[in-house]
This record gives structure tokens, C-alpha cells and sequence, in this order.
């Protein structure tokens, strides 16, 4: 299983659950509890802040239990995304997903000085989103996986403007000691061999404390080639060829996560119960996730070293008790995590070597010379990191929940900040045309942000009838965003050369002196020290009283929601929804470009919950209508300079259903989503209030009626098992489906290309994700204290497509990234 080589740490963790592995006690008796689940039996969420059943929650949600997480296999987002139709992610690499619900999304996101995320992801109680990459939490032990569909702007705030994607934990348990252990080996086609150990220990510690604790390793085999290959790059004078011979690998993308969570919970009395909680998880990346469909199937040519750490650790605190028949409740959290990633950077060379190749191509144009003068390996590799730090904290009172009016109001604050470094290198460069002080950096970026988000929150229902319910709830929000620091190229550019690098309005030459001005308009000025710690100066920023202070925005509003529920018949349940959600402004790095202001999604939406057969179906579903004004849209410019502008309107229509039966020993899911996500007037070049795109210098990039990108308009999916007696144990067979239609990768299907007047399409450049259907079988069984299991995942070894990105706005190799090859192995568990 190729496990050798772990660091001492990782080492003792799966020398710890080999070890309770081997300690399971013959004593193991199964409970009722631990039975499988019928359809019929009830489902409690969390979705509204209180526990409810999950059919007479007037909301589109979709739940996965621990039964059904664990049937599935799932260990994480990729996988349990495919469960929920709702939902649709851009990745390029583990621990780097932005998330979307419901077609919102322009493409394009997840750059660290960009837009907030539409979608908020919580563990528990506390909000885990961050800029750049949703928290990819393995999935073990877990009590439920909730997906909120459409603005939850009311009870979850500014990160959940399309939706909400909660992951509740198992909590510790005084009732008795109990554990399991879990193993599973695989073997990837085309790829290497990969596998995870994990285990779970609850024990109580006296009748009002326990304690709960999980631990896991995972090694997923990389299935991509780095295969050997060259670059020439123009003669400046005299080519340059360049080989990948020293980095030639296959199984290149192979990833290892491990790591653990603990929780305490101690009942103070019969009201009052704290949870203190910590989870810490790492996760080791190789190589690149995306491959080069010309050089062929899952193949890459790179140049440089790529790999990748993500590692976090989050603490909270939770507390819950009661002040008469009401039910207060605290959640505070606090969020640490580093981010760090060297990633190869050689196509941009080689996209902008064909660009200035009147100028003796990039090395000529940029003067990519060594302290001797003589022309160097234009090739660049980028070291880059992020270190987020989050606090949040929110307090809330509740009614009580059988009274015919009830009430649930709150108060919340969160601060998110991220030191962003971005370093690209090129070797030998000389040290005139670096960074300045940084010697073989040519360009740099070195900021800090913060995000603040205050709330008030308070949401009221009313029985008018015994079976017809008003809801409506509100939010007040403010929010204050900065940020601050360097990026760009060094070169004063007062002296020459006049490269791309010095006569760039970005870098040292946009810089603050002390008088308030900047190196291009006095070049003989005093430079301030820079603001960002291992940056030569400022120039991002605002220059007020002989101080720099960040460049900010901020912003206050109201978001609302307003539900009417018939229930007009036992266990039937009838809805609409008239909601809304946004998501915050922010700044442009770009000094010509001003913030881009909040977008808001208004949702209409009619929904139904159905129990049927005494219980053996479950029918839930709803269709809605979204406006998403002026929706948030981000892209690389000029330079492969990310920007945010505000676009025009879209409207999104779409269907939702989701249906379980249980039929004795056959167990059926299905869910399916239509989504209909276009914009209502063209996406411009340049902002256009009016969206004709007729000033000068502008045109149509995206004409009205566009699909937005990302989102399929059908995605499907459904798994059947089929339970058996096998001797005195018990056997199964399960099947699981899923189908996804194709999707465009970018929005724009006409963009001018940079310093050159070309009109070209980005959206078909990249190309279609297109569409594809999988499909993954296991058969197992399970024993008084074991189960065991052989699985084949993505069986018809499809290559669907989760995203397709370039690694500049001027580059013509398109990568793609594929779910994983099919998939063979065994899992095998032991609970006690």
C-alpha cells in the first residue's frame, strides 16, 4: 500500500488504530439503535438552528446520514457532492474548491484577493468557509451531511447567499464505551495502489461527561504522467530548450490526508451542557491535478517541482442550556489555517513567447537577463501561500418550539484575515530586474486582508391554522472589508531598461513615499516601509495624514425571508418561500479599477414534503425562480491580472426532487436537479451600466442569455441496496448512479485578447466540461463484530470532467481535471 515513508506522527496514528483494531472486544454487542435505517424512520436536522424532523422542515434540504455515508464510501467533498444535486464546485487541486448551488456562479472565483464565497460550509455550529477553497473535512464519524438549497440569509449570513452545506459530528455519549476501526485498500486504473485507516472511541468519563475522539490516514493514489518533453523559446540572440527529464514521474497526483478531531461534553446539570471541540487535519499534495488532453489521456509535461500542504486546526466551544422553557445557545471558533504550494508556471513563458515574439519573445520583451547580461531561462515557477485566521462567534435564544408562536433571534460576528504571498521566480535573474531586494522574483505579491461580518438575526413563526404556519425572519448585516500591502514588479522605473516590468503601473512604481506620492510621479521621493512584512513597499493602500491606512470597503442591508406551510393532510407538507441572500463587496487591487459592490440572489421558490405507504416512501421537492443582481464576475486581465467587476442580472429557474423507498430488504434513493441559469442582459468588456457595450473600446463578451458556467442543467443521482441473509449473518449488494450533463467552463464566449486586439473565446478556448454518467458497485457483509466489502467506483472507468482552467488569461494549453479512474479495493471494519 505504499505507506512507507510517513512522518513520525502519522506513524503513530496508524500504529494507534492498528492497535485498537487488534483490541476489539469479543464482547461487541450490536444495539437497536445501531440498526439499519428504514425510509420510514424519522431524520432530525438542524437546518433552522433547532432540532426538527427533517419532513416538516419547510426548506429544500437534502440529508446523508452516518448509515448512509458510511454504505457510500464517502470521505470527502468530491464524493458526497455527487449525492447532492444542488451543488457544483471548480477545483484544480485538493483543498482549493469553490462551491456553487443552483447555477450560481460566474466563474472565475476563488482568487484570495477576490470574492467571498456564495455558498457557506459549517462544521457543527461554526462557519469554516474561507477564500480560495472550502475546508475539504475527511468524513468519518460523521452524524449527518445537510445541503441547504437558496439564500439562508437570514439564520447563516454573508457566505450563504446561494445555500448552506452543514457536516454535523457524532457527539460524545454517556450512555456506554463504544469504537469501530475501518480499513480500506485500492488500486486506482492507469494509477497506483492507495488505501485509509480510521477509528472512532467514545467512552463516557461519569454520567454527565464523555468523551469522544477520531483519527484517520488516507492515501489517495495519483493515476496522472508526467511525462518526458521540451520547450524552445525564441532566439534573444540564440534559442533556448528547455527538458522535464529530472521531474519525470508517473502516478504524479498521489495526496495523503490524516489527522483527528476530539470532543468533551459535559452536562452541568439537567440544562445546561458545554462541548468544547478541537479537529486538526493535513493534507499532503503531489504533482498537479489537472492533465494536457493534446499530449493525451491523463498526461501532463511540467517543469518544475509541484506539490502542496493544507493543514488546520479549529477549536470551538459550544454552549447550550436553558433560562426557563427558552433555549439559549453560544458557538464561538476559532480557525488557523496554513496553506502552501510550489506549482510550475512554465506555459505563461510559453503563451507570452509567442505574444512578444516581434521582441525576440519573453525573454526579449522583459530583458530576462543574468548579473553578466546574458539572456536566462525564462521559465517560471510560482511558491505561493495563504494563512488564514478565523474567529467567529454567535449567541442565540429560541422559543419554545411547541408554542404556536416561536421565535429564534441572534446576534453574530465573525473576523477572517489572510496573509497572501505569491512568489514568482525565475532562476539567474538578475537582481536589477527583480523584486527589489528579492533577488529572482520577478513579480510578487504580498498582502493582508481582513473580512468583518456583524449580524442581528431574528426569524418568527405562527400557527394561523393548526396546519397552516407563517414564517418570516430578517437580517441585519454589516460588513468591512481591506486590504493592504504590494504586488507587482520591482524596477524603478525612472532608470532603464523600459521593460514590461518597469514601465508596469503595477509594483515598486505605484509604490507610497513618505509625501504621499508615488515613485512614478517622483521618482527621487523617500519610500515608505512597506506595510506587509517581506514586501519592498506599498502600493496598495491609502495614503491619509502622512500614514498609509488599507484600501476598504464596506456596507450594511437587510435580507429577509418569508415562508407560508400547509400541511394539508398527515404527513404531507406544502410551501413557498419568497427569500433573499447577498454576498459582500470588496476591492480591486488594480488602483483604475474601483470595488465591486455586493450582489444579492432573490428567491421565489415552492416546495413539498411527502411521506407515503405508511411510511415507506419519501417524495420531497421544489421548483424556484432566482434573480441574481448584479452578480459578481472575476477574471484574469490584463497582465493575468485578476479583476472583479459587478455584471449584468441573471435569472435562474430550476427543480429539485429527491425520493427513498424502502421496500423491505431493497432500499431505493434518487435525486435529480434542473437548472436553467442564464443572464438577462450581455456581459460587457468593459462596465456598461447600460450593458449595450457600445463605448469606445468595448463590446459584447457574453451576449443576454447566456448559461452561466460551471453548473449542469440535469444532474442526477440514485443508489439501490439489497440486504440478505447470508448464513447467520447478513450480505448486500448496492449499486449507485450518477449523471451530470455538460456545462460551459467560462461565461465569456468573446474577449479581447491583451495588447494584441484579437477577439478570441475563452469559453471555447478552455472548452465544455462535458458530460458523462458513472457508476459504482460493492458487494459485502456483516458479521457479529466485522463487515467486509469489495467495491468498484467509477466501474466503466468514465473520465468525467469536474473542471477544465488555464494557468493564464493569454495561455492556450487547456487542463483538465478528472474524477478518479475506476477503482478497485476492499474495506473491512470492526466495531466494539
Amino acid at each position: 500500500m505504499k505507506f512507507q515513508n510517513i512522518p513520525a506522527r502519522r506513524h503513530a496514528l496508524v500504529a494507534l488504530l492498528g492497535t485498537t483494531m487488534l483490541a476489539t472486544s469479543p464482547a461487541y454487542a450490536q444495539t437497536a439503535a445501531e440498526e439499519e435505517a428504514s425510509a420510514g424512520d424519522d431524520i432530525i436536522v438542524t437546518a433552522q438552528k433547532r432540532e426538527e424532523n427533517l419532513q416538516d422542515v419547510p426548506i429544500s434540504v437534502q440529508a446523508l446520514g452516518t448509515k448512509k455515508l458510511d454504505q457510500l464510501g464517502i470521505s470527502n467533498f468530491n464524493q458526497y457532492s455527487q449525492q447532492l444535486p444542488s451543488v457544483s464546485f471548480q477545483t484544480s487541486s485538493p483543498g482549493s474548491t469553490t462551491v456553487y448551488m443552483r447555477g450560481v456562479a460566474s466563474g472565475g472565483d476563488g482568487n484570495h484577493s477576490g470574492s467571498l464565497p456564495s455558498v457557506g460550509v459549517y462544521l457543527d455550529e461554526q462557519p469554516v468557509t474561507t477564500i480560495g477553497g472550502t475546508l475539504d473535512v475527511h468524513i468519518y464519524d460523521i452524524a449527518r451531511i445537510e445541503s441547504l438549497a437558496g439564500p439562508q440569509g437570514t439564520l447563516y449570513g454573508a457566505s450563504s447567499e446561494a445555500g448552506t452545506i452543514r457536516i454535523i459530528t457524532n457527539k460524545p455519549s454517556s450512555a456506554g464505551f463504544e469504537g469501530r476501526v475501518d480499513g480500506e485498500l485500492n488500486t486506482v486504473r492507469k494509477g497506483g495502489v492507495g488505501g485509509k485507516i480510521e477509528g472512532m472511541i467514545n467512552a463516557p468519563i461519569s454520567e454527565s461527561m464523555a468523551f469522544r475522539a477520531v483519527g484517520f490516514y488516507q492515501r489517495d493514489a495519483g493515476f496522472i504522467d508526467n511525462i518526458p518533453g521540451s520547450r524552445s523559446f525564441l532566439p534573444t540572440p540564440g534559442g533556448i530548450t528547455v527538458n522535464n527529464a529530472a521531474f519525470v514521474k508517473k502516478n504524479y497526483n498521489d495526496t495523503e490526508t490524516y489527522g483527528g478531531r476530539a470532543a468533551l461534553k459535559i452536562d452541568l446539570d439537567d440544562s445546561w451542557t458545554v462541548t468544547p471541540t478541537v479537529l486538526y487535519q493535513e493534507q499532503k499534495t503531489h504533482g498537479t491535478y489537472g492533465f494536457d488532453p493534446s499530449l493525451g489521456d491523463l498526461k501532463v509535461q511540467h517543469f518544475f517541482p509541484e506539490f502542496g500542504s493544507d493543514r488546520y486546526l479549529q477549536a470551538a466551544l459550544t454552549i447550550e442550556g436553558k433560562l426557563g422553557n427558552w433555549d439559549l445557545t453560544y458557538a464561538g471558533a476559532y480557525l488557523d489555517r496554513k496553506r502552501s504550494s510550489s506549482s510550475d508556471y512554465t506555459d505563461y513563458a510559453e503563451s507570452y513567447d509567442n505574444l512578444y515574439s516581434s521582441y525576440g519573445g519573453i525573454a526579449g520583451y522583459f530583458y530576462f537577463t543574468d548579473a553578466l547580461g546574458n539572456t536566462i531561462d525564462p521559465r517560471q515557477k510560482v511558491l505561493g501561500s495563504d494563512h488564514f485566521k478565523k474567529m467567529s462567534q454567535e449567541f442565540r435564544i429560541a422559543s419554545p418550539q411547541d408554542s404556536r408562536f416561536r421565535v429564534v433571534a441572534g446576534a453574530f460576528y465573525q473576523r477572517q484575515t489572510n496573509d497572501i504571498h505569491q512568489d514568482y521566480q525565475v532562476a539567474n535573474l538578475d537582481p536589477a530586474l527583480s523584486v527589489n531586494g528579492i533577488p529572482g522574483t520577478l513579480w510578487l505579491t504580498q498582502q493582508h486582508r481582513i473580512d468583518r461580518d456583524y449580524a442581528a438575526f431574528g426569524e418568527a413563526s405562527f400557527d394561523i391554522l393548526e396546519n397552516l404556519t407563517l414564517t418570516a425572519g430578517g437580517r441585519l448585516f454589516k460588513y468591512d472589508n481591506s486590504l493592504i500591502g504590494f504586488f507587482g514588479f520591482g524596477r524603478n522605473p525612472a532608470g532603464p531598461p523600459f521593460n514590461g516590468a518597469g514601465s508596469s503601473r503595477t509594483g515598486v512604481a505605484g509604490c507610497f513615499n513618505s509625501d504621499g506620492t508615488t515613485v512614478r510621479n517622483n521618482p527621487g521621493g523617500t519610500l515608505l516601509p512597506p506595510a506587509v512584512a517581506g514586501s519592498p513597499c506599498t502600493n496598495l493602500a491609502t495614503f491619509a495624514n502622512g500614514a498609509l491606512k488599507p484600501k476598504s470597503t464596506t456596507g450594511d442591508g437587510f435580507t429577509h425571508r418569508l415562508n407560508l406551510t400547509w400541511k394539508p393532510a398527515d404527513k404531507v407538507l406544502l410551501y413557498g418561500t419568497w427569500s433573499r441572500g447577498f454576498r459582500p463587496g470588496g476591492i480591486n487591487r488594480r488602483g483604475t479599477i474601483p470595488p465591486y459592490a455586493p450582489d444579492y440572489l432573490t428567491n421565489f421558490e415552492l416546495g413539498w414534503k411527502t411521506t407515503l405507504a405508511d411510511g415507506k416512501l419519501r417524495f420531497n421537492g421544489a421548483i424556484y425562480q432566482q434573480q441574481w443582481k448584479s452578480f459578481q464576475f472575476s477574471f484574469l486581465g490584463q497582465n493575468s491580472f485578476t479583476e472583479i467587476h459587478n455584471g449584468p442580472n441573471a435569472r435562474i429557474r430550476g427543480i429539485e426532487v429527491d425520493a427513498t423507498a424502502n421496500l423491505g430488504a431493497l432500499t431505493l434513493n434518487a435525486a435529480a436537479a434542473y437548472t436553467d441559469a442564464k443572464t438577462r442582459q450581455n456581459l460587457c468588456s468593459v462596465d456598461d451600466p447600460t450593458f449595450t457595450c457600445s463605448t469606445g473600446g468595448n463590446f459584447i463578451a457574453a451576449p443576454k442569455g447566456t448559461r452561466l458556467p460551471v453548473t449542469p442543467k440535469f444532474k442526477v443521482s440514485g443508489n439501490a441496496r439489497y440486504s440478505f441473509p447470508l448464513g447467520s449473518s447478513k450480505g448486500h449488494v448496492q449499486a449507485v448512479v450518477s449523471h451530470q450533463s455538460s456545462a460551459s467552463s467560462d461565461i465569456r464566449t468573446a474577449a479581447t485578447q491583451t495588447g494584441t486586439g484579437i477577439t478570441y473565446s475563452p469559453a471555447a478556448q478552455l472548452g465544455d466540461l462535458k458530460a458523462y454518467t458513472t457508476a459504482s458497485f460493492s458487494f459485502g457483509a456483516e458479521f457479529d463484530k466485522f463487515s467486509l466489502e469489495a467495491f468498484v467506483d467509477n466501474a466503466f472507468d468514465e473520465r468525467g470532467q469536474i473542471s477544465r482552467f488555464a494557468q493564464c488569461g493569454s495561455c492556450s494549453r487547456s487542463y483538465i481535471v478528472p474524477i478518479t479512474p475506476r477503482t478497485i479495493g476492499l474495506r473491512v471494519g470492526s466495531k466494539f
